[in-house]
């Protein structure tokens, strides 16, 4: 028997869960409590009653899952920390599950395609925001990771990338055109959940966007399921239970929130120095973050050889996306601005490639790239990211100093270069330090 212990304190509302599985048998109990407080003094008493209620012991449990964030910072930590103690006690795995996964997956089931954007509020007049595209499987495919967003920019910055999300919802419907009506190609819904949306304004600009043709043959429509809805305990189960079945799971001592926000505060000499108030999100950029996918891939593929005179193979890169690396392309209405592959270890994010268009360089679509790698690689507590480049590659050496990088080695004779010679790769690393 499969036994899920699963926690979310994210919110004002603290909620525990239990899920046990045995064949085609299942159990779903829960208890929360409301209110600003007394989550940290509630949780274990509320952990016992669900144990007692099903007749079980912590010692029957197979994991342990928790609401990873983005959320209030008080609340991610006693998550985290609840599921760190319980699973380094009992030898056991935790299952990170972000809220805002958590938020998108009230909507399941779905139809196949269908795109969920999920919003929370994250006070200071922002909102915590995602995309999500339901999948064959009909789980959700992560399209757009999370941000912090004004609230004010958040219906243009739906607007604008929709177009973009687009590219998968087709890709799902060709795929999945074996199952459905080629008829799914014409209308892409986007659904709108999450107790975030309370406080965008200037909503009716999705009614004027739905009308219009995106690409000349597929009209995007948006539909609000849930103005109310919150991450809870039950929807950590049940996507934590889905993770469990594909083998996932990480050692205790490896979680960590998912914070989107570093700073809410400033010292006494920063005030003095000018700064303070409510920190903002910073210029959102004017493009679109998309997982990798194949049929990206001779887009891929061209800019690479545009940019390295050594270019990835499109062997290269097909053999990463089948190994399960992390890649993401950036992409705006112009075309495919750049892209990442990177190759996740439980200490360190190896960043194994990553190039820009030229005529897209020194806009800050690199370090977008970068800031979302880091973001990655610090939810996986990974001490910081790790890349090699070429000693005479003077512009990449002076950027990646800029973004925090230092030289701790050196890898003879690593780069093919002209002439059948060979040069060597400086070993960089940037190393995360705590906010």
């Amino acid at each position: 028997m499969t036994v899920i212990l699963a926690l979310e304190t994210s919110t004002q509302t603290c909620s525990v869960a239990l899920l046990c599985k045995r064949d085609e048998q299942r159990m779903l109990l829960h208890r929360s409590l409301e209110g600003p407080s007394g989550h940290a003094q509630s949780v274990f008493p509320l952990i016992d009653a669900l144990l007692t209620e099903a007749g079980l012991t912590k010692s029957d449990l197979s994991v342990i899952a928790f609401g990873q964030g983005p959320g209030a910072f008080t609340g991610l930590r006693l998550a985290t920390g609840v599921a760190q103690g319980i699973g380094m006690a009992l030898g056991l795995k935790v299952l990170p599950v972000g809220s805002l996964h958590a938020v998108a997956a009230a909507v399941l089931p779905a139809k196949i395609g269908t795109i969920i954007v999920a919003a929370l509020d994250a006070r200071m007049d922002e909102v915590y925001l995602a995309a999500y595209l339901v999948n064959l499987n009909g789980q959700l495919t992560e399209i757009s990771p999370p941000l912090l967003v004004p609230s004010a920019e958040v219906v243009s910055f739906v607007v604008q990338r929709s177009s973009l999300w687009v590219r998968a919802f087709k890709a799902q419907a060709h795929q999945a055109s074996a199952l459905e009506s080629q008829d799914m190609l014409q209308v892409c819904a986007v659904q709108l959940i999450g107790e975030g949306w309370q406080i965008v304004p200037g909503q009716s600009g999705f009614n004027a966007a739905s009308v219009q043709g995106t690409d000349n043959a597929t009209e995007i429509h948006f539909h609000t399921v849930n103005q109310a809805q919150l991450p809870d305990a039950c929807l950590i189960a049940q996507i934590a239970s889905e993770q469990w079945q594909a083998g996932g799971g990480i050692a205790p001592e490896h979680a960590a929130p998912l914070y989107l926000r570093d700073k809410v505060a400033f010292t006494c000499a920063e005030r003095a120095a000018g700064e303070g108030g409510n920190p903002k999100a910073d210029k959102l950029v004017q493009a679109a973050l998309l997982p990798m996918m194949r049929h990206d891939l001779s887009e891929v593929f061209s800019l690479e050889c545009s940019v390295q005179s050594f270019p990835w193979t499109l062997k290269n890169f097909d053999d990463a996306l089948a190994a399960g690396y992390e890649a993401w392309v950036l992409r705006s209405e112009l075309g495919l601005l750049g892209f990442c592959v990177a190759m996740a270890a439980p200490d360190v994010t190896h960043i194994l490639v990553i190039a820009v268009a030229r005529d897209a360089q020194r806009q800050g679509y690199a370090s977008h790239l970068l800031e979302h790698v880091s973001r990655n690689a610090k939810a996986r507590s990974a001490e910081g990211l790790l890349l090699e480049v070429r000693p005479s590659n003077t512009d990449a050496r002076i950027f990646y100093e800029k973004e925090g990088f230092q030289q701790i080695g050196l890898r003879k004779n690593y780069y093919p270069a002209a002439r059948g010679q060979r040069e060597d790769a400086l070993i960089l690393k940037k190393t995360f330090v705590d906010a």
